[in-house]
């Protein structure tokens, strides 16, 4: 009877080990917690077209918008730790801090690899009277909490960049959510709101039609992949700065051969010149982990200062 038990087990062990071996062997899915139209989108969609080459699959990828991200992370903490379900999201940290009663934390994660980062860009509609970030600091200074700010929703890059504004130029504004950097778009486009704090990618296309007026780049100095656009010392405001990032996780109990076969292929393909091009186009870099641990370690060094500025800003969701 033991013999036949120590031979199960070690068929299964053996099953297992070359599953992992000949991984990739069916569609892989990427979820992504924002809608079409913004960073999150665009830069799931290039991952999941270069780890399909590098790995020979189908990736697909499915949106998940809502609560900041937060649906989709705690969908993909709950699948199968198989390699098959991907999850592109930011720090962990932006929500555990905005959102109460989270049904995942770190621990239900393994961070893969970083994909890309950026800043975010201040935009405003070409009706207001706002030429200048001097113009609009003016305005809002003198009428609290009049101007009306489209965000993408609790915890994403442009809502971060909105408090950090708040708390640098010494302002109010009120800031209207949506679900995610296209339908804040729209909501500007349409003068419902006044200003928006994006990523490159929402508003490029915009800038470059000249439907909205580009104010300043949520760094200090400008940036040479958003070009034209000054940075917060430039347009006067020096000491604003706000970035973001998106990066690959799997659910934890993912063996780690596969999570390393991921890592190689994500580094891979954010390498090739084309696909950095790509991304610069949309005003972010190509930046992939050194290893699977050295993004989580970069998680956990940047989540102190997460909740440093979530706090300061107010930012909760009960």
């Amino acid at each position: 009877m033991k013999k036949g038990i120590i031979g199960i087990t070690l068929l299964a062990a053996s099953a297992a080990a070359f599953a992992q071996a000949e991984y990739p062997v069916k569609p892989i899915r990427i979820i992504v917690g924002y809608p079409p139209g913004g960073s999150g989108d665009f830069t799931t969609r290039l991952i999941a077209d270069e780890l399909g080459k590098e790995l020979k699959a189908t990736v697909l990828v499915e949106n998940k918008p809502g609560a900041g991200g937060s649906i989709a992370s705690e969908f993909v903490a709950k699948s199968v730790p198989d390699g098959y379900t991907i999850l592109n999201q930011g720090n962990h940290a932006i929500n555990k801090n905005i959102y109460k009663n989270l049904a995942y934390d770190f621990k239900d994660f393994i961070p893969v690899s970083r994909v890309a980062n950026g800043a975010t860009v201040l935009v405003v509609n070409n009706a207001t009277p706002f030429q200048t970030l001097k113009d609009l600091i003016a305005y809002a200074r003198a009428n609290p909490g009049k101007l009306f700010n489209a965000a993408a929703g609790f915890g994403s890059a442009p809502h971060l960049a909105a408090c950090a504004f708040e708390a640098v130029a010494g302002v109010k504004i009120t800031s209207v959510q949506y679900k995610g950097g296209g339908p804040a778009s729209q909501s500007l486009l349409a003068g419902d709101t006044q200003m928006m704090f994006a990523t490159s990618p929402t508003v490029t296309g915009f800038i470059k039609a000249n439907r909205m007026r580009p104010l300043v780049v949520s760094l200090n100095k400008a940036s040479p992949s958003i070009p034209g656009i000054p940075g917060a010392e430039e347009a006067g405001l020096p000491g604003f700065e706000s970035t973001f990032w998106f990066g690959l996780h799997v659910p934890a109990g993912t063996p780690m051969e596969i999570v390393r076969k991921l890592h190689a292929a994500a580094v891979r393909g954010l390498s090739k010149p084309e696909v950095k091009e790509k991304i610069a186009a949309q005003g972010m870099d190509a930046l992939p982990s050194a290893s699977p641990e050295a993004f989580a370690a970069e998680i956990l060094a940047e989540a102190p200062r997460i909740e440093k500025a979530i706090k300061g800003c107010g930012a909760k969701v009960e």
